[in-house]
C-alpha cells in the first residue's frame, strides 16, 4: 500500500487585468499592480491595487518615522491608529454594500405566480 504524502493543490486561473504588472508580481490566481509611492517628511506610503480571486483590495504599507521619546511616539502610534480607523471608514462610506438589505431585494418574500 502507497501512502500519499503530498496533497494535490488545484487553483483555478485569474486573468490578467487591464491594470496588473503582468510579470513576478502575479500568481496563479492573484495579480497586482505596480507600487504608487508617496514620499513625506521621512516616511513612505505604498499602495497596490490587488485581485485576489473575485475581490479586488487596496495593499496599504506605511512607514512612519517614531520619536524617541516613548510618551511621543506612544501619542504618534494612537495617531496613526487613529487615522487608519478614519480611512477605513471614509472608504467603506464611498463602496456600496457587498449585499443590499433585505428591504431592497425584490425577489426575496414575494411568493411565485
Amino acid at each position: 500500500m502507497r501512502a500519499r504524502t503530498m496533497a494535490r493543490i488545484q487553483r483555478v486561473e485569474t486573468p490578467h487585468t487591464d491594470w496588473c504588472t503582468r510579470d513576478h508580481r502575479c500568481g496563479i490566481n492573484e495579480h497586482r499592480s505596480a507600487d504608487i509611492t508617496a514620499d513625506t517628511g521621512g516616511g513612505r506610503a505604498v499602495i497596490t491595487r490587488v485581485r485576489a480571486e473575485s475581490v479586488d483590495y487596496a495593499e496599504i504599507r506605511i512607514r512612519v518615522p517614531l520619536s524617541r521619546n516613548e510618551p511621543a511616539a506612544r501619542h504618534q502610534l494612537a495617531t496613526v491608529l487613529h487615522l487608519c480607523r478614519e480611512l477605513l471608514a471614509a472608504v467603506a462610506a464611498i463602496r456600496p454594500a457587498a449585499l443590499a438589505s433585505r428591504a431592497d431585494r425584490r425577489a426575496i418574500g414575494r411568493k411565485a405566480a
